[in-house]
């Protein structure tokens, strides 16, 4: 009988030591009393579907000033800045079958069908080159510069 009243007495006394820790450890791991502590308390709930950013229209007092856009370039690139941008992926590797820039055997029959229609295979598209070789971006007058440095390369 003493030495279970003794095994009670510890236990007991473990508990509460056990229970005080755990206050204490809990108060430095969460700011939030124990009703806040809960993922369904409304403060939780709140935090979690709070926007993420917001949005400043023109003319309102939004903070600090938006950063400046890209500078664009003005006017048409040059041939060869369109040629090593788009089209030296496949025009100096061969890839696809496109001839090789400065390979006269491979562009001399494509020379001898004229600059329209080589402008007009560029443009459009002829086999496995897609229109414009994928330079959606480039204007026709790009494109044009770009054939006619391949071609002037290639003669």
């Amino acid at each position: 009988m003493k030495k279970m009243l003794t095994a009670s007495l510890v236990l007991v006394a473990a508990l509460v030591s056990a229970s005080s820790v755990a206050a204490k450890s809990t108060k430095e791991i969460s700011p939030y009393p124990l009703g806040e502590r809960s993922v369904f308390s409304e403060r939780a709930i709140a935090e979690r579907v709070k926007p993420v950013g917001s949005v400043c229209v023109e003319g309102e007092e939004c903070g600090s000033a938006a950063a400046a856009g890209e500078e664009v370039a003005s006017g048409p690139r040059s041939g060869e800045a369109v040629y090593n941008a788009s089209c030296a992926a496949c025009h100096a590797t061969g890839a696809a079958g496109a001839p090789k820039t400065g390979d006269t055997a491979a562009w001399a029959p494509r020379i001898a069908q004229g600059d329209a229609t080589l402008l007009d295979h560029a443009i459009n598209g002829l086999n496995a080159m897609p229109p414009k070789g994928m330079c959606m971006e480039c204007s026709d007058d790009e494109i044009k510069a770009a054939v006619e440095y391949m071609v002037e390369k290639s003669q």
